[in-house]
C-alpha cells in the first residue's frame, strides 16, 4: 500500500538562488507545499488513497542551481515514440532562453553515449541544431536500449561537468535514471537527475497521458480504417491488424474506439480462449456468418498464454520479456480453423508499429511534450532529483522515479475504457 513517504521528493540542498523567471511577467511560481490529491473520487472503495497527495510540478521563486554556472544534458533512450524531438527542443529553449543557461549538451545513443567506450561525442546544443526538430519523427540524438554502468555514467557527468540529467524514456529508462541518481547519492555529488517519461503504450504508472499516444491512436485508427474496408469488400473477409501493447492494451482499446470499426480486441489484461464453443474462433465464425466480414484488433502482447513460451525467459536489452509475434500466431490459427470447417476467408494481416511510432507527433502530443520538457527543467534547476515528471487529474506533478516504476500502468478492465470497448465491439467476455 501506498503512504506518503512513497511521494517524497529528494532535493539536492537549499535553494537560495533567485530565480531568473522573475523578469518574465505572470510566471506563476508553484510552492514545494503545492500539493495534487493522488484520489479525486470520494466513496468507501477510495478511502486508503483519499489523503495521499503529490508535489506539483512547475517553476519555482529561487533555484539550487546558479544558471550561469550550470550545464545540463538530455538523453533519449529505448524504442522510438512520437514527440521525442520536441523534448529535446523544449528542454533546450527553457534551460538556453528562460533560465539562461550558456551549456546544453545531447546525449547520443542513448545511456551509452555517455560510456566513453562507445567512443560517441556529445552534441553541444545550439539554436541551429534544435530549429526545425521538432517537425520530425523519431529523434535526432538517436536512441538505444540497455543498462550501462551508473558508475561510468556518473564519471561521465562529472569529467562533463553536467550538472542536470534530463532522461527521456519508459520504465526500462528510468530505472536507469534511478540507479544513476542512486549512485550520485552515494558519492555526495550535487547533480540532479530527473526523468521525463516516454512510453507509447502509455504504460507509466502516475503518467495519465504520455507524449505520442494520442499520435499512436491517431494514426492506429487511419490504418484500422483501412483494414476495415478490405475486410467489407470480400467475401468473408477478415482484418487483423496488431498493434503496440508489450504489457499494456491501451493502444489497442484506444485505437478501437477512435475508429469504432474493431469487432474484436484482444489485450494482454484479458486472457483469451482460442478454441472451443464460447472461445475467439467460434465467435469469429458467427461474426462472419452473421455480417461477413471482420475486424480483429491484437496488441502485441496478448494472448501469450496460448504460444509456444520456449522462450519465456529471453529478454531484450531493456530487459523486457520477449513475446512471440501473436499477429503471425493468430493469422495461422483463423486460417486453420476455417480451412478445417472448410469455409473460405479472405484473411489480410497488417502490423504498422515501425510506421506509427516513427512519426512527428501530432498538436495535442506536441503541447503534452513540451510541458513535461519544461517542467522536467524547473525540477532539475530547484535542484530535485531522483524525480520523473507525472500527469495526474491533468496537472503535472513530481514523483519519485523509484515509487512511478514500482508497477506497470495497465488496461483497468472495470474502467470506462474497456466497459466502452467491450460496448463498441460487442465481443463476449472470455
Amino acid at each position: 500500500m501506498l503512504t506518503e513517504k512513497d511521494f517524497e521528493i529528494t532535493t539536492l540542498g537549499p535553494c537560495a538562488i533567485d530565480s531568473p523567471l522573475r523578469r518574465l511577467r505572470d510566471v506563476g511560481f508553484i510552492e514545494d507545499s503545492s500539493r495534487v490529491r493522488l484520489q479525486p473520487k470520494i466513496g468507501p472503495q477510495y478511502a486508503d488513497g483519499m489523503e495521499l497527495s503529490v508535489e506539483e510540478a512547475g517553476p519555482r521563486e529561487r533555484i539550487h542551481f546558479e544558471p550561469r554556472w550550470s550545464c545540463g544534458a538530455v538523453v533519449t533512450c529505448g524504442g522510438l515514440s512520437p514527440g521525442l524531438n520536441n523534448v529535446i527542443r523544449s528542454v533546450y529553449s527553457e534551460l538556453a532562453y528562460n533560465y539562461e543557461v550558456p551549456r546544453v549538451l545531447g546525449v547520443r545513443n542513448g545511456y551509452m553515449g555517455l560510456n566513453p567506450e562507445s567512443g560517441l561525442k556529445l552534441v553541444e546544443l545550439t539554436p541551429a541544431y534544435v530549429d526545425h526538430i521538432h517537425d520530425m519523427g523519431g529523434t535526432v540524438l538517436g536512441s538505444s536500449r540497455g543498462p550501462q554502468d551508473p558508475a561510468v555514467i556518473v564519471d561521465a557527468l562529472v569529467r562533463e561537468s553536467i550538472d542536470m540529467l534530463f532522461c527521456v524514456g519508459g520504465d526500462g529508462t528510468q530505472r536507469g535514471a534511478a540507479k544513476i541518481a542512486a549512485e550520485v547519492q552515494r558519492r555526495g555529488l550535487d547533480k540532479a537527475i530527473v526523468g521525463i517519461p516516454k512510453t507509447i503504450d502509455n504504460d507509466i504508472e502516475f503518467v495519465y497521458t504520455s507524449f505520442g499516444y494520442y499520435t499512436a491512436l491517431e494514426k492506429a485508427q487511419e490504418v484500422l480504417r483501412g483494414a476495415h474496408v478490405e475486410a467489407r469488400c470480400a467475401p468473408n473477409g477478415i482484418g487483423l491488424v496488431k498493434l503496440m501493447g508489450r504489457d499494456a492494451g491501451f493502444i489497442a482499446a484506444g485505437a478501437a474506439l477512435a475508429s469504432q470499426d474493431a469487432n474484436f480486441v484482444l489485450i494482454p489484461e484479458v486472457p483469451v480462449r482460442l478454441d472451443g464453443e464460447h472461445g475467439f474462433l467460434a465467435a469469429l465464425e458467427h461474426r462472419l456468418a452473421t455480417r461477413e466480414h471482420a475486424l480483429v484488433v491484437v496488441a502485441e502482447g496478448a494472448c501469450q498464454d496460448l504460444l509456444n513460451r520456449a522462450r519465456a525467459a529471453e529478454t531484450d536489452a531493456s530487459g523486457n520479456i520477449l513475446h512471440e509475434d501473436v499477429g503471425l500466431f493468430l493469422r495461422d490459427e483463423i486460417k486453420r480453423y476455417f480451412k478445417a470447417k472448410g469455409i473460405a476467408i479472405n484473411l489480410k494481416y497488417l502490423d504498422p508499429s515501425y510506421f506509427i511510432r516513427s512519426v512527428p507527433a501530432n498538436s495535442s502530443d506536441r503541447i503534452l511534450s513540451d510541458q513535461m520538457a519544461r517542467m522536467a527543467v524547473h525540477a532539475g534547476m530547484a535542484g530535485k532529483t531522483g524525480v520523473m515528471i507525472g500527469s495526474i487529474h491533468n496537472e503535472l506533478v513530481h514523483v519519485p522515479i523509484t515509487t512511478s516504476i514500482a508497477h506497470r500502468k495497465r488496461v483497468d478492465t472495470a474502467s470506462d475504457l474497456w466497459t466502452a470497448v467491450m460496448r463498441s465491439t460487442g465481443q463476449p467476455a472470455w
